[in-house]
């Protein structure tokens, strides 16, 4: 496999949030997680299928234990937390593990 087909999930630090998300201007997947979390490495592979699957939507992963600030400004209080962001802007947030299919349904919101 090439690496100019393999679409990699970037993991952003939380001073790079604004830079990286608030301006994209297409569709952003964001992953809270945490290393230690077992639901969080469930959904790691999910997150990864979507990337490869969904070139139009940029795939991240933010380490909740280095994030606080961008956990409060969220709300987010429990891990795995998928944000979808659009232009910006909130559309949408998942809490949990999820399956491939409600992933990919939660990102054609």
């Amino acid at each position: 496999m090439s690496t100019d087909t393999l679409i990699k999930v970037e993991d952003v630090l939380a001073e790079h949030f604004s830079q990286v998300v608030e301006q994209a201007e297409r569709k952003v997947l964001i992953d809270f997680y945490a290393p230690w979390c077992a639901p969080c490495k469930m959904l790691t592979p999910v997150v990864e299928q979507i990337a490869q699957e969904h070139a139009d939507i940029k795939v991240i992963k933010i380490n909740a234990d280095n994030s606080q600030e961008l956990m409060a400004k969220f709300g987010i209080r429990g891990i795995p937390t998928l944000l979808l962001m659009n232009s910006g802007q909130l559309v949408a947030t998942q809490v949990g593990a999820a399956s491939f299919s409600q992933v990919k349904k939660f990102v054609q919101q």
